[in-house]
């Protein structure tokens, strides 16, 4: 029962990384496509689906494709960024939440010319973009998002804090990864 806390804080942040990226990636995609002329007819988000924007009229497909990592990698910095500089409890969250996205876009973008036949890297190599520069993100991103990871895991109850955690944070990172599913289980688009 000592470490249910921890445990909580570190699975539901985990959950919650995992949705609250792709709402940011695919946040990317929309803005990028309203900005450019395109126009979105779906986004879909649900916990069991790997989520995608789906555009009818896409003028602009390369800034198109290149909108979600690249938004959805500066957004959550930027929150990190205001957190720190507005000295928010849970800083560490802030962190944690800005390193996720580095690393998941850094690892889909830079590996996944070479697996992925479909997806956004390979709509980016299929209008232009090439491969050489897919890797460039991959490599920027994924170590900086490590690097942002490092010494903090402390904070979720590692190495020498021994399971401790702090109560609140655990309880914070429950309801945002229950209300983040929920809402995407009740918005539902598949």
């Amino acid at each position: 029962m000592k470490r249910l806390p921890q445990i909580v804080l570190i699975l539901t942040f985990i959950g919650f990384s995992w949705l609250g990226m792709q709402v940011v990636h695919e946040a990317g995609h929309t803005l990028t496509a309203l900005v450019t002329g395109g126009e979105v007819t779906t986004v879909a988000l649900h916990p069991l689906i790997m989520s995608r924007t789906d555009l009818g009229k896409n003028p602009h497909p390369l800034a198109v494709v290149w909108g979600g990592p690249l938004i959805g990698s500066a957004l959550p910095l930027l929150l990190f960024g205001s957190a720190a500089t507005f000295r928010l409890p849970g800083l560490y969250l802030f962190r944690f939440f800005a390193g996720f996205c580095l690393i998941a876009n850094g690892v889909y973008i830079g590996v996944g010319p070479f697996l992925a036949e479909g997806a956004d890297p390979w709509v980016m190599t299929e209008n232009g973009s090439p491969r050489w520069l897919l890797v460039a993100f991959g490599i920027v991103a994924f170590p900086f998002g490590l690097y942002l990871w490092h010494r903090q895991g402390r904070y979720f109850g590692l190495g020498e804090a021994k399971g401790g955690v702090n109560t609140r944070a655990a309880f914070v990172s429950a309801g945002l990864f229950l209300t983040l599913t929920g809402a995407e289980l009740v918005r539902n688009v598949r």
